[in-house]
C-alpha cells in the first residue's frame, strides 16, 4: 500500500481512531446532505462517484474484516458493485415537506438500519422529491477533513469550471524570527497548557463529570431516538463579529454556542439560581502535519493525502455567568479558551495516547476510556470549512451542504459547515432530553443577532 491506496493483493489495518468507531458503543456514522438546483440523475451519480470518489480513495471499495490475529483490517471487496450502495427514496412526484423531510429521514438512522459488514461501509441515498443526495459513511473510513476534501476534489465551480474552488483562509503572517526569550516563553506555555489540559482530559476519562443540565446525555443515550434541526447564519454577520473582536471564525461560533446555551438554560431551568456554572464539550482537531481542508484538498490529486482518522479530542470548558448581558463577552471567553488550546498538545496527546493504550492494554479498555470521556461531557462541536462560492457536482449546482453524525452518547451534537456565504449549523439532539430543538435553534440565532447589534453600536 502506498499513500493510502490499497492494491488488490494488499490489505490495510484500520487506524486506532477507526477501531474506536467500530466498537458497538461508538458505532459512529457521518451524514452529508447535498441539495441540488436541478433534478438528480441516479446514473450520473453512479458514474461520477466511480470516476472520482472511488478513484481517489479505493478504501471505499474495501470490506472491514479481521485478520488471523483478530485485528480489524480493510480488504478489497472481490464482489464490489456500486448498485448495492445506491438507494432511491420515493420518486420525484412525492414532493412536499421541504427540508424537514430530509432531516427526519437522517435522524431516523440513529435507531435503525446499521451498515452491514458484508459490503463496504457507505451508502448513497437519493431523494428525488427534494433534489437531495445523502452520503452515509461509517466514521471508521475517514474523518471529516478527509471526506470533505474528497467531495470537493470531485466538484467544480459553478461560475467557471476552469477555475479552482476557493476555500476560506490563507497563509499565516510572517512575524519574523522570534528571540530566544520569546521561544523559551512559548515553550513554557506549551508545556504548562499541555500538562493542564491533559490532566483535565484524564480526569474526565476517570470520574470528573458535568453537573446535570438541560442537555445532559450519558451512557446509552446513543441508542435513543433523535431529531435533526438546522440553523443558517450569514457569513458576513459572523465575519463582522470576528473582525470587531479580532477573533477567528471558530471563536465566534463557539461564542454563539455558549451564548445560545446560556439562553436555553434560562428558559429550561428558570428555578436554577446558580450565578455561575460550568459544562464541558468535546471538539475534534485535525493533527495532520499540515492540517486543514485547503492543504488536504491540494494533495488528493497528487496522491500524497493522509487518509484515515487523524484527529485528537480537546475538551472545551464553557462557563456561564447570569450577570453577563452582552453576548460578545462569550466570544471573548471562547477566544481565550481556544487560544490556550492552540498552545497545547492536548489533541496530539489524546490521539497518540489512545493509540498507545490500545496497543499495550487492549482495545476494550481504550474504548471504555474514550466512551467515558464522551459520557462525562455535555456536547460535541465541529466546524468544517466549505467553498466560498457555489460549486457543482455532476454539472448540477449545489444549493447547500450540511453535515452531521450519529451515534454518540451526547444529547446535543453540533456541526457547522460554511458554503457560498452561509454557515449551516446542524443540531442533532436526543428527542427525550431536548424536546424542542427549535427553541434551542432560536437561541443561537438570537445570540448572533445580539452580537451583530452590539458590534454596530460600539
Amino acid at each position: 500500500m502506498e499513500n493510502g491506496r490499497i492494491s488488490e493483493k494488499d490489505h490495510e489495518p484500520v487506524s486506532p481512531a477507526g477501531r474506536f468507531f467500530l466498537r458497538p458503543e461508538m458505532d459512529c456514522m457521518i451524514y452529508c446532505i447535498v441539495a441540488f438546483e436541478k433534478p438528480v440523475s441516479v446514473p450520473s451519480i453512479k458514474a461520477e462517484f466511480q470516476r472520482t470518489f472511488l478513484h481517489y480513495y479505493p478504501r471505499l471499495k474495501c470490506l472491514q474484516e479481521r485478520d488471523a490475529k483478530g485485528r480489524e483490517i480493510w480488504r478489497p471487496s472481490p464482489t464490489f458493485n456500486i448498485d448495492d450502495h445506491v438507494i432511491v427514496v420515493g420518486d420525484e412526484e412525492d414532493g412536499g415537506g421541504g427540508e424537514i423531510v430530509v432531516e427526519d429521514y437522517v435522524a431516523s438512522f440513529a435507531v435503525s438500519s446499521p451498515l452491514g459488514r458484508e459490503k463496504p461501509l457507505w451508502e448513497i441515498h437519493v431523494i428525488p422529491s427534494q433534489r437531495t443526495v445523502l452520503f452515509r459513511l461509517h466514521h471508521s473510513l475517514s474523518d471529516g477533513t478527509a471526506l470533505m476534501s474528497l467531495f470537493l476534489a470531485s466538484c467544480e465551480r459553478a461560475d467557471d469550471p476552469s477555475r479552482p474552488i476557493t476555500l476560506p483562509g490563507g497563509l499565516r503572517r510572517d512575524e519574523g524570527k522570534p528571540s530566544v526569550l520569546k521561544l523559551l516563553w512559548m515553550l513554557l506555555k506549551v508545556v504548562f497548557f499541555t500538562v493542564l489540559f491533559v490532566l483535565d482530559f484524564l480526569l474526565h476519562a476517570s470520574w470528573v463529570k458535568d453537573e446535570p443540565n438541560p442537555i445532559s446525555g450519558g451512557a446509552g443515550v446513543e441508542l435513543w431516538p433523535r431529531k435533526l434541526c438546522s440553523v443558517t447564519f450569514q457569513m458576513d454577520d459572523i465575519k463582522a463579529v470576528k473582525n470587531k473582536m479580532n477573533a477567528t471564525i471558530n471563536d465566534v461560533m463557539l461564542g454563539i454556542i455558549t451564548s445560545g446555551l446560556a439562553k436555553y438554560f434560562k428558559i429550561m431551568s428558570p428555578k436554577d439560581k446558580r450565578n455561575k456554572f460550568r459544562i464541558t464539550g468535546l471538539s475534534m482537531v485535525d493533527i495532520r502535519r499540515t492540517p486543514g481542508i485547503q492543504d488536504f484538498f491540494s494533495k488528493i490529486k497528487d496522491g500524497t493525502a493522509e487518509w484515515g482518522n487523524r484527529f485528537g479530542y480537546v475538551i472545551l470548558p464553557l462557563c456561564f455567568d447570569r450577570s453577563i448581558s452582552n453576548s460578545l463577552e462569550y466570544v471573548k471567553q471562547a477566544k481565550a479558551i481556544l487560544g490556550q488550546k492552540k498552545q497545547s498538545l492536548e489533541a496530539k496527546f489524546t490521539y497518540h495516547g489512545g493509540s498507545l493504550i490500545m496497543s499495550f492494554l487492549g482495545l476494550k479498555l481504550a474504548s471504555k476510556l474514550n466512551y467515558r470521556v464522551v459520557c462525562n461531557t455535555s456536547f460535541s462541536f465541529s466546524n468544517v470549512v466549505g467553498p466560498s462560492e457555489m460549486i457543482m457536482f455532476m454539472k448540477n449546482p449545489i444549493l447547500f451542504l450540511r453535515v452531521t453524525t450519529t451515534t454518540l452518547p451526547h444529547a446535543f451534537i453540533s456541526h457547522f459547515i460554511s458554503y457560498n456565504g452561509k454557515a449551516s449549523m446542524q443540531l442533532m439532539v436526543t428527542k427525550d432530553i431536548i424536546h424542542d430543538p427549535e427553541i434551542l435553534a432560536k437561541c443561537f440565532c438570537d445570540s448572533l443577532n445580539e452580537m451583530k447589534s452590539s458590534c454596530d453600536t460600539q
